[in-house]
């Protein structure tokens, strides 16, 4: 898993600024994603467990947002660079350099776990990896949502993305993936963002058992 990581961190710490300015309005202008998140924060805030992560939180500007909406939030990403940026930006929050197959949390102590497109730079075999330590670091009942490129073929799907290769998934697939993890799915959001890419936007919601 070394090699591409190393190349992403690599490619994301060269872009990092340029990165932060394009999202910088944390959303205002995909209200498919911004509605995910507030839904994805109520639920976690009715669990009573408020801490949560976002890992691969790139410049932070998701974990402010979870922040606003009442979660003790920090962030973990691959990139130094994006940390610094991210640390910078929002020197009341925590944010720290970290693998998301290796993450620097104790077993079974978050209430949600944020996966905003973090996870599609990694390759289709070693998923499952992934998605098994953020089951780790969930309390029972605690909440995932995972946000990726989500296409209609029936296997995940290879493609150039601007900083690093990157994979959409068919949503029913990583559904699988995240019951196989240890998970229950329970809602998922699909439209069509009129990319020239021809993806959709996809989320997944899903819960601890």
């Amino acid at each position: 898993m070394t090699n591409h990581q190393d190349e992403t961190r690599a490619a994301y710490d060269g872009v990092v600024e340029l990165y932060a300015s394009l999202f910088a309005d944390r959303l205002e202008t995909q209200p498919f994603a911004r509605a995910m998140i507030g839904t994805f924060a109520e639920l976690v805030r009715a669990t009573g467990n408020l801490r949560a992560a976002d890992v691969g939180c790139g410049p932070g500007h998701l974990t402010a947002m979870l922040h606003e909406l009442g979660l003790n939030a920090f962030g973990f990403d691959l990139s130094s660079g994006m940390v610094d940026h991210a640390q910078r930006t929002h020197p009341a929050l925590s944010f720290q350099e970290a693998r998301m197959e290796s993450l620097p949390i104790e077993d079974g102590v978050l209430g949600g776990v944020l996966a905003h497109y973090s996870m599609i730079h990694t390759p289709p075999e070693e998923l499952p990896e992934l998605l098994a330590e953020q089951v780790r670091v969930l309390a029972p009942g605690g909440l995932l949502l995972l946000s990726f490129f989500g296409t209609d073929e029936p296997e995940p799907v290879r493609f150039d993305h601007k900083v690093a290769p990157a994979y959409s998934w068919p949503a029913d697939r990583l559904a699988e993936l995240l019951a196989d993890a240890g998970l229950v799915p329970f809602a998922r959001l699909l439209h069509d963002p009129g990319s020239e890419r021809g993806f959709l936007d996809a989320h997944l919601l899903a819960r601890r058992s």
